[in-house]
């Protein structure tokens, strides 16, 4: 039996009711219930008043300090978890006093108290890790790193311990016989958690390697994700698509499968732009001399051209050459020409990265032509800027092609077929 002054406070209703001739049994049950009121309301009351104290105290310390570690606490709830620990003490010590006459309803309450107190536990651990999370995302350093999983393992660890604490609790047995029947079941378990284990050794290899960082542009063809990284976890990487779809990836995709990380392009000087035209082969001939002296009209080729058409008068007569026909001898092609032309173009255009690679080159023949591929870098990395600069490039050498005779291909349209069949097709439009 409890003694002390608390217990003797906790048995003036039963001797009141005693002393007015209420029976034992009956005293004792009104009495469990007043004393059972009575704790609530203390509960409540220093529930209340801790939390007010404890979340000024945080407020009034974090305006007095530089770092928002402490700010984030706040956010996290964590001084009102805190709060929560100096009632749950009070009912630690009220239970045996107020269930003095229920011995078995005192132990069933302790049980149930440290139940809640474990819980309570990992909650403020849990506060402080996404607290400690969230600070961390300020810092240049760790921004982009996949804090997420490392939360999710200490937390998996945190509710681990929890869970034999309760076994314990609960059984009355030792930790030991929990651990032995958790080996028993290891099988089982790591099917259970294969995900969030392969997730934990992929997040590990990803910040060791750094494969990858929140806000990477990746792209990985076989989960259809093409955008820039919004989370990286145990289980799951999110990638928010240019289209603002989004899509979830396994974590553990990132090491098994291949993915493509555009972190390259956007840390270096420029974009790629790598595109072809189709010259058709029927258009690509020999220049005259006059026609050469035309093109000299063109203020890019200029002084190419005087240049290039000296050496090449001079070869020829040095070699007597007989350029009656023109297959004889050194020459210039229109398509040499146009090249040379893009080739200068895209040196001057002011949107073009010229630290990087410029180059104007012929691919293999193909049944569509020759390709004549562009492989340039723009200086503005943006996509909607970047779209606009190749747009520009392309629809000024597009409109460029009639100027040195030159065709791009195109399939014949149902309209060319008919035209075709009727006599009417002319082969020069």
């Amino acid at each position: 039996m409890q003694q002390g002054p608390v217990y003797e406070l906790s048995r003036k209703f039963y001797d009141f009711m005693v002393a007015k001739g209420v029976s034992e049994e009956l005293a004792t049950q009104l009495n469990l219930l007043v004393n059972l009121i009575a704790v609530a309301i203390v509960v409540f009351l220093l529930d209340w008043l801790f939390k007010k104290v404890v979340i000024r105290a945080f407020a009034v310390f974090s305006s007095k300090t530089k770092t928002t570690f402490d700010d984030f606490l706040v956010q996290s709830n964590f001084p009102k978890y805190l709060a929560h620990i100096i009632p749950m003490i009070f009912v630690i010590k009220m239970i045996p006093v107020v269930l003095s006459d229920f011995p078995g309803w005192s132990k069933l309450s302790l049980k149930a108290v440290d139940i809640y107190m474990a819980v309570l536990a990992v909650w403020i651990f849990r506060s402080f890790l996404r607290s400690l999370k969230n600070y961390l995302r300020t810092k240049n350093a760790y921004k982009d790193k996949p804090l997420d999983s490392f939360v999710q393992v200490f937390l998996i660890i945190a509710w681990i311990i929890a869970s034999i604490y309760l076994f314990t609790v609960l059984t009355e047995k030792d930790p030991i016989t929990f651990l032995t029947a958790l080996g028993a079941a290891s099988a089982v378990i790591l099917l259970i958690f294969k995900d969030s284990i392969l997730g934990f050794v992929a997040s590990i290899q990803v910040a060791a390697n750094d494969m990858v960082r929140i806000g990477d542009w990746i792209t990985v063809e076989k989960y259809g994700a093409d955008g820039d990284v919004m989370e990286i976890n145990l289980a799951t990487v999110k990638v928010c698509n240019f289209d603002k779809t989004i899509t979830t990836i396994p974590t553990y995709a990132l090491i098994s499968d291949s993915f493509r990380n555009w972190r390259g392009m956007q840390d270096s000087g420029g974009r790629r732009i790598k595109r072809a035209l189709n010259i058709a082969v029927s258009s690509i001939r020999y220049l005259t001399e006059e026609e050469v002296e035309d093109l000299k009209k063109i203020h890019l080729l200029a002084s190419y051209l005087d240049h290039r058409q000296t050496d090449i008068i001079k070869y020829n007569t040095e070699n007597n050459i007989d350029k009656n026909i023109l297959l004889n001898g050194r020459n210039q092609t229109n398509l040499g020409v146009f090249r040379k032309y893009i080739d200068t173009y895209i040196k001057n255009h002011p949107a073009i990265n010229k630290d990087m690679t410029m180059m104007v080159r012929h691919l293999p023949p193909t049944a569509q032509g020759i390709p004549l591929e562009i492989y340039i870098f723009s200086s503005d990395k943006r996509w909607v800027n970047y779209e606009h600069i190749m747009a520009d490039i392309f629809e000024h050498i597009l409109a460029a092609v009639p100027y040195f005779d030159l065709e791009i291909y195109e399939s014949p349209s149902s309209k060319d077929m008919k035209r075709l069949s009727q006599g009417t097709f002319d082969v020069k439009n």
